[in-house]
């Protein structure tokens, strides 16, 4: 599979792809783990706080939404890509993202869309990664930070 190894590539692809219509990204160790049987494989995910199975691959849509309007894919990009940056500390270094073509077969418990994948993209890269913690920091928004839970306080 190839590898994106910068921002600006994967934005040009959402462009050129109906703005990312079907274009999902996974954090997981890639297709030949998820898909051991290949795309014909029942394709299935796993809650972390249940243990549920889940009907589909866990994924994040690229679709650029109608009310970005004509603001920079690039930074959508990078937004996207930042929110879930801590699965790799949580999964372990061999967790990478990488861009699929998929259909939604329905949503997990943290809402996020559970895909069949049709399709593996690319890797996308460390470069890439680091591209987008710059695009997010350039912002200058202080009370904005990737999607991690710190931990379960009890009240």
């Amino acid at each position: 599979m190839p590898t994106i190894d910068d921002l600006a590539q994967l934005a040009a692809l959402l462009d050129r792809d109906d703005r990312g219509a079907e274009l999902y990204v996974r954090w997981s160790r890639g297709p030949e783990v998820d898909l051991p049987d290949g795309l014909n494989t029942d394709q299935r995910s796993r809650d972390a706080l249940t243990g549920i199975e889940l009907p589909g691959l866990s994924a994040n849509s690229l679709r650029v939404e109608p009310w970005w309007g004509g603001r920079s894919t690039r930074l959508w990009v990078a937004r996207r890509l930042y929110d879930y940056r801590h699965m790799r500390d949580l999964h372990g270094p061999a967790v990478r993202p990488w861009a699929l073509v998929g259909e939604e077969c329905g949503r997990g418990p943290d809402n996020e869309p559970l895909v069949v994948c049709r399709r593996p993209i690319a890797w996308v890269s460390d470069e890439a990664l680091r591209q987008c913690e710059k695009v997010v920091r350039e912002q200058r928004s202080p009370e904005w930070g990737p999607l991690h839970r710190t931990g379960l306080q009890a009240t």
